[in-house]
This record gives structure tokens, sequence and C-alpha cells, in this order.
């Protein structure tokens, strides 16, 4: 015989939020739900940290990338300046080289166009020979009188200090017979004239960074004339 128990009927049931409190109150179901919360935690916390290495990895290789490139740009900026220093002394050595040039032609002369200025300045003299070594000059002429030979001097010796230990000798020469260069002319005889020998020191002229010209007075004894008759 089948026995139906009239006292639990479907309306005393659990339903609803009372099922779902019910069920959840059992012990299984608790900790299902606790290691699925503990499980989407972990999902989360692990999306979270790849995203965010994610995103530094990108930052960091940004910014490789840049350090990359301003260390590419200062490697050429290094580049392009030692080029400009090398042609830098590449210039410079030229100008050395011509300052040297400069000065290595400008002492014979200098010196020729000096002795001849003041040679122009007195009239009368003739000049035979100039010899420059060691600083040193000898220059040999010959003057109608000695009054140009004193002038001669006098212009070497208030020279600004470029000409310096001045020493000057004469020597009275008798008139020479030159032959007629026309037959039956009578022969010339020339008048006597003053042999003269002057030596002194040249201090060539210093050319300043500006291109001027700058003469340095030397020290040196006094200038001697001595005149032989």
């Amino acid at each position: 015989m089948i026995r139906i128990n009239l006292l639990e009927s479907v309306t005393d049931r659990p339903t609803g939020v009372a099922m779902v409190e019910d069920r959840v109150s059992t012990p299984r179901v608790q900790t299902f739900l606790l290691a699925l919360t503990v499980f989407c935690l972990l999902i989360l916390g692990a999306s979270y940290d790849y995203v965010n290495a994610h995103s530094e990895n990108q930052a960091a290789k940004h910014e490789l990338e840049n350090q990359r490139r301003i260390n590419q740009q200062m490697l050429a900026v290094q580049r392009e300046q030692a080029e400009l220093e090398r042609k830098s002394q590449d210039i410079q050595g030229r100008i050395d080289a011509i300052k040297k040039l400069r000065e290595s032609q400008q002492g014979p002369g200098a010196v020729l166009r000096d002795i001849k200025a003041r040679f122009d300045s007195v009239s009368g003299l003739y000049l035979q020979s100039i010899a420059h070594q060691n600083g040193e000059l000898t220059i040999k002429g010959e003057s109608p009188n000695e009054y140009s030979v004193t002038r001669f001097g006098q212009s070497l010796e208030f020279s600004g200090g470029l000409f310096t230990n001045l020493n000057i000798e004469t020597q009275r020469q008798a008139g020479k017979a030159v032959a007629p260069s026309v037959p039956g002319e009578a022969t010339v005889v020339t008048a006597e004239v003053v042999a003269f020998t002057v030596k002194c020191n040249y201090a060539a002229p210093t050319i300043s960074a500006g291109g001027a010209s700058s003469q340095t007075p030397a020290k040196g004894a006094p200038n001697q004339v001595a005149l032989k008759k």
C-alpha cells in the first residue's frame, strides 16, 4: 500500500531565495564557491599583472629606442666636432706655414728695401756689395765725399732700432783713368772718391697678429764711425 504524507505539501517546500540560501548553507557548496572566488581573483590578478607588465615593457622599449636615437645623434655630433677640429688644425697649420714662409721671404727683400730707401735719400752714393750673415750686415760702396757717407750713416743710425751697432770705415781713393770709348778722345780721369764699409746688425721687423709690422730695438754697442784717410 502506498503511503502519502499529506503534511509535506508543495507549499511547504522552500522556493526562490530561501532555496538558494538553503543550498548555499551546505559545506560542499560553500567550499566550491570559495574556490571559485579565489580562482577568479587569481585570474583577475594575473590579468592585471600581465597588462601592467606589458605596458611597462612597451614603455621601457620606447625609452630604450629614444636613448639609442639620442646616442646616435651624440655620436654624429662628436664626429662632426672631431672633423671640425681636424679642419681647424689643418687651417691653423697652413696659417703657421704661410707666416713662416712670409718671415723667411721678407728677410733679404726687407734688407734690400730698407738699404735702398736710405741710399736713394742720399745722392751720389754708389753701392758695390751687400753681405748679410748671422744678422750682421756689411755694406760696401763709394761716395763723392765724406758728407754723403755721414748722411747715409745717420739714416741708418736713426732707424728706430732697425740698424744697430753701426760701424763705418772710410778710405779716400785717387781718381782712376778711364780709357776713351772713341779713338782720338782724351783719357778721362775720374775724381777722387771715398770708399766706405758699413757694418751693423739688422733687426728684421716682426709681423703682429693684425698684419702690422713692428720693430724691436736691439741693445748693443754704441755706433762708431772710423775714418781712414
